[in-house]
This record gives structure tokens, sequence and C-alpha cells, in this order.
């Protein structure tokens, strides 16, 4: 009998919507329950994909163009899927990553540049994969962006990119939800962490 395959489940959403601790809250809430759990993010989640995120989130915000972060993009997802998340979900695992291709297509397919379609023909040759729930914690962009310049994280860069980027950003995360509603569940990000761990809940739940 063939093993069984695990679920893979990605949180997007603007800089500074919460995913990150959301990610984390869930992935805790699930090892109590008693799962297996792969926690991961992106840009990175493997040695060579970690390398790769120190060129994409770090340093001027015209240092790349969009086209050359989606090439980059591409390359860390690709090494990330082969090596973290393919075997996790192969040995059964819950995969929850902290960003997944969804980005690059909000982020370099319609905020940054129009490049959408470039977006999802170079995901179908490269990496053919999505997430099998997509959760995306959505903010007030000015909220959004203070949270995550407040974090002076040394990884700015895109918040570096101002407000009418942000907001774009949270446009182009709301209208994936409207694409593919079976897929990518819209949360309000709004309150306390715990109250939007509430929120997500039942999504997970339906999944399991």
């Amino acid at each position: 009998m063939s093993a069984v395959r695990g679920r893979f489940i990605s949180f997007e959403g603007a800089d500074g919507a919460g995913k990150s601790t959301q990610a984390r809250l869930l992935a805790e809430r699930l090892r109590d329950a008693g799962h297996t759990v792969t926690l991961t993010r992106e840009p990175g989640g493997s040695p060579g994909a970690e390398e790769i995120r120190k060129l994409l989130v770090e340093g001027d915000p015209a240092r790349w163009s969009a086209e050359a972060e989606i090439l980059l993009f591409n390359a860390a997802r690709r090494d990330h899927l082969e090596r973290r998340i393919a075997p996790a979900l192969a040995k059964g695992h819950i995969v929850i990553s902290d960003r997944f291709a969804d980005s690059t297509r909000v982020y370099q397919g319609v905020a940054r540049a129009e490049l959408r379609d470039l977006v999802d023909r170079l995901h179908a040759l490269m990496i053919g994969t999505e997430p099998d729930l997509t959760l995306v914690v959505d903010l007030d962009s000015p909220t959004g962006l203070s949270r995550g310049l407040a974090r002076q994280s040394g990884e700015d860069r895109f918040e570096e990119l101002g407000a009418s980027f942000q907001a774009r950003l949270r446009a182009g995360f709301r209208a994936l939800a409207e694409e593919f509603p079976e897929r990518v569940k819209l949360v309000d990000g709004a309150g306390r962490p715990e109250d939007v761990a509430a929120r997500i809940w039942p999504h997970v739940a339906a999944l399991l």
C-alpha cells in the first residue's frame, strides 16, 4: 500500500499582515493535536533557498527588476520544493509554508509589474505544485506597513517600496481569493492573534 500524502497549507498576505504568526500558531495547534508538521517559509526553507532569500529581501528596493525577481523566486522555490516540501508530503506530514507561489503571482505578477502570464508559465514549467489550502491574512495596508517597518528586521526591501505598493498587494491577494475560491480563503487579520487564529481554524478543520 502506498503511503498517504500529507497536506500542504500556505499562508499569504501583504507585508505585516500577521501571516508568520498565524503559521506558527497553526503549527503549534496541529502538533498539540498529534499531527506531524513541517513549518517552513519562502523565500527560503532549504539551505540553497535561504541563500537566495538574502538576495531578494535585503538591499535597495531597485536592486532587481521584476523579471529578475521572478527567476530568483522560482530558483529558490524549486530547491525548497525538492529538498523540503515534497519529501515531507511524501512522509504524510502537514506542511505549512509562510508564503508560496501566490506571493510571486501578486508581488511580481500584479503589484510590481503586469507579469502574471510570465509568472504562471514559469510556475507550470518549474514548480507545478499548488497548496491544498491557502489562507490569505487580510489587513488594511497602513497597519500592515507600519508593522512591517517596525520590525526593523533588515529584510524590509519590499516594505520600502511604500504605501501604494502595499495597497496593490492587498488588492492582488483579495483578487486571488476570488479567482481560486476553492483553494484560497480570505481571513480578516484585524484584532488579537488568537482571534485571527480562531477565524482560520474552520478552514483547516474542513481540509483535514
